[in-house]
């Protein structure tokens, strides 16, 4: 297994949809498990293909340290099929490192993919997960949070991105 890099914004990878998975293969398996030990290194609770460069539809979760009902999720072509209720929690993302924002989302998801084996698998949260399930599938539609946010807060974000940007480069 290996620890791959994370890409950040402004990345082109992270701004498209990503494509279908098709093969389950051992190349796929390498692919999850070295994404399952970049999530944990990282550390996230949540990961997309297209955040570590493969512009594929698979997601790795672990969101047992805020939900304890739960555990490892890796989805493979994951959609969201019913959806109920909205509110708002705080989010942060390994692709915008340092940066979080108040994003409202669903407060119910049914989540339906496949798992590593190609297998159907059915997910359904109202708690922590159905947040990271909807931003990682967020992620595989090519949207990152400053997509979610409004003007003034991309104004703000854009303002303080080119500003440490700058810094960075002298």
């Amino acid at each position: 297994m290996a620890i791959l890099a994370i890409k950040t914004y402004p990345e082109e990878v992270l701004k498209g949809k990503t494509e279908p998975v098709t093969t389950f293969d051992n190349q796929l398996h390498k692919l999850i498990d070295d994404m399952i030990e970049t999530m944990y290194a990282a550390p996230g609770v949540g990961l997309a293909a297209n955040q570590v460069g493969i512009s594929k539809q698979l997601i790795v979760i672990d969101a047992s340290a805020r939900d304890e009902t739960t555990s490892l999720i890796v989805l493979v072509n994951p959609e969201i099929v019913c959806a109920e209720g909205s509110e708002d929690s705080e989010e942060g993302c390994l692709s915008l490192p340092e940066y979080t924002t108040v994003i409202k989302r669903s407060k119910m998801v049914k989540v339906k993919g496949l798992d590593r084996e190609g297998d159907p698998l059915e997910i359904e949260s109202d708690g922590f997960l159905a947040k990271v399930l909807q931003h990682e599938l967020d992620h595989l539609n090519g949207m990152l949070l400053i997509d979610r946010i409004g003007r003034i807060k991309r104004q703000f974000f854009n303002k303080r991105f080119a500003r440490e940007n700058a810094l960075t480069r002298k």
